[in-house]
């Protein structure tokens, strides 16, 4: 009798167990069972250089949705940026989506400014306003050869030598 009540005692260990590992790995995938409850954004770039799927979305700092899918059109020459952000969160078709980076080399993620003066997107609604990332790499190489010119330099009038 002894035996099955320690083999019933571990078995509702695994069981809780693996419970706990299917939630955290719902929870930590982003991954929605019961339901969606984020509507679809698109915005076309330039460039998304640094930029992949399942990236955040910002608005004023606080994360809103995630990137769910990047593609290319090949007639417009414009990368396709697809999101996922969360209902009740309004965006205007005057919205302006960036890429920013956090930090120096850190990961990147859009940004969102979420305008106020025109339509409401609804789903599949697209933003018309970007701007693609700034390039450190290229920023560094211009000021390290002299190619940018210092405050100093502007104020004098003259070039760096």
């Amino acid at each position: 009798m002894k035996k099955y009540t320690i083999e019933t005692i571990v078995g509702i260990f695994v069981v809780f167990g693996l419970l706990c590992i299917g939630y955290m790995t719902v929870k930590l995938g982003h991954v929605s069972i019961l339901g969606d409850d984020s509507y679809p954004i698109i915005a076309r770039f330039t460039s998304v250089t640094g930029l992949r799927a399942g990236n955040p979305v910002n608005i004023l700092g606080i994360e809103v949705g995630r990137i769910e899918k990047i593609s290319m059109d090949q007639e417009n020459q414009k990368a396709i940026v697809e999101l996922r952000i969360k209902k009740g969160i309004k965006i205007y078709d005057d919205a302006i989506a960036s890429v920013k980076t956090e930090g120096l080399i850190g990961d990147s993620y859009l940004s969102i400014d979420p305008g106020g003066g025109g339509e409401l997107l609804g789903p599949r609604g697209i933003i018309t306003e970007t701007q693609s990332p700034v390039d450190i790499i290229e920023l560094i190489s211009k000021y390290a050869f002299g190619e940018i010119k210092s405050d100093k330099d502007v104020k004098k009038g003259g070039s760096k030598k």
